[in-house]
């Protein structure tokens, strides 16, 4: 009895230690405790005396319990060894939209990219692809409505638009950030973009917007004649959008007017002109669409667009958004209703379109608008949509 004293009141004290010390003296306390007895332990007595230690069998020489204090302090070397080598952050909106929490994540680019590229790489919003997509999904409508019936579009057309998306987006990424550097700093979701944060300096990002624009001009001289002046006509847009946020609550609408200029690209790259009649449906449709999923994720931003004074269509609408999407959202499938039709599509893409349109309806009507998360999953979950458009005019065609 008297050892068992002993080692209880050792290990009293050895509980005792306070998180400030150092997990070497920790693990030497652990690494040294060696007990000389054996304890068992009566049927009435508690197995679990110790609550802070995990035992792991009897108490003899071959086996030792370890201090939970001990697992704790080894997840935290681990947690913040980890954190420190990550770069990226994000929201977290479990808790509704004023709780805020930024966590540290590592993607792709800092997994496998060179250090000095990994700023130019996350200004061009490479490890986020949704922009990407919701910027392509308009050309590959056009592309392929502009097929020839029963034929598949083309495909070097299709790969030309795929890499003017990605470098188009990005270098309006890189704009953005240029201009509302001041801005990011005081909005919790983009203070650590890498010209806010000062990972990049402001003739950097410049350097790289040039390089940008020259790989998409090279790709625009692939095009024909009307296409180039077409494309080009597209930078005012480009250049202009990220300056409306500062003048007018629908910043969402320009923002539409930008992002689906490629359903006009499309159809002028194949046939060398355009056709008003399937086109401009086809391009308002766009339009509407982005009303609808950039109004869900400027939700995200409300709070912090209040404090800085930006607009957004989020904080015009209110608490009406879900009307005024909706109402969006039947312009989109109409217009693209109209636009199937004056192409003389066949019937599988009006099958593929109702399925569209279900998706959109459920992005509306299920979207939190409170929940950060939840705006952000409906917002990527675009990508969707427009893959289903996209399949419904190929096999429409196809069928035609």
């Amino acid at each position: 009895m008297a050892s068992f004293w002993l080692v209880s009141s050792a290990s009293r004290r050895f509980l005792k230690v306070k998180p400030s010390l150092s997990l070497s003296r920790t693990l030497f306390a652990v690494s040294t405790y060696q007990p000389t007895t054996t304890t068992t332990t009566s049927k009435n007595s508690n197995p679990n005396a110790y609550p802070n230690g995990t035992q792991l069998g009897p108490f003899t020489q071959r086996h030792r319990w370890i201090p939970s204090c001990v697992e704790f302090d080894l997840r935290l070397v681990a947690h913040i060894s980890s954190s420190s080598s990550s770069t990226g952050a994000k929201k977290d909106g479990n808790q509704g939209s004023n709780d805020v929490k930024v966590e540290v994540e590592a993607s792709w680019i800092d997994l496998y990219l060179p250090r000095q590229a990994r700023p130019y790489a996350k200004l061009a919003r490479l490890d986020r692809p949704i922009g990407t997509w919701l910027l392509a999904w308009p050309c590959m409508w056009s592309i392929t409505l502009a097929a020839s019936p029963g034929h598949l579009p083309d495909i070097k057309m299709m790969t030309l638009f795929g890499c003017g998306a990605l470098l188009l987006r990005g270098a309006g990424c890189t704009i953005n950030d240029l201009l509302d550097r001041d801005i990011d700093t005081m909005v919790e979701r983009t203070k650590l973009r890498p010209v806010a944060s000062g990972l990049l300096t402001p003739f950097q990002g410049i350097c790289f917007l040039g390089f940008q624009l020259l790989l998409g001009f090279g790709i625009l001289l692939q095009l024909n004649n009307y296409s180039r002046v077409l494309g080009a006509s597209s930078l005012l847009l480009v250049f202009s959008y990220p300056l409306m946020k500062r003048l007018t609550f629908w910043p969402q609408a320009f923002l539409g007017l930008t992002f689906n200029w490629g359903a006009l690209l499309g159809w002028a790259a194949v046939k060398g002109s355009i056709d008003p009649a399937i086109v401009l449906p086809l391009y308002l449709s766009g339009v509407c669409w982005t009303l609808v999923y950039d109004t869900i994720y400027a939700h995200q931003d409300k709070e912090d667009d209040l404090k800085v004074g930006v607009k957004s269509t989020a904080l015009r609408f209110g608490d009406s958004t879900k009307e005024w999407i909706t109402g969006f959202g039947i312009m989109c499938s109409s217009s693209l209703a109209l636009s199937g039709y004056n192409a003389e599509i066949g019937w599988p893409y009006y099958a593929f379109l109702g399925a569209a349109s279900g998706q959109l309806a459920w992005q509306i009507w299920t979207a939190d608008l409170s929940s950060r998360v939840d705006c952000n999953r409906k917002f990527v979950s675009n990508k969707w949509f427009g893959a289903i458009i996209f399949s419904g005019i190929l096999f429409g065609k196809l069928s035609s």
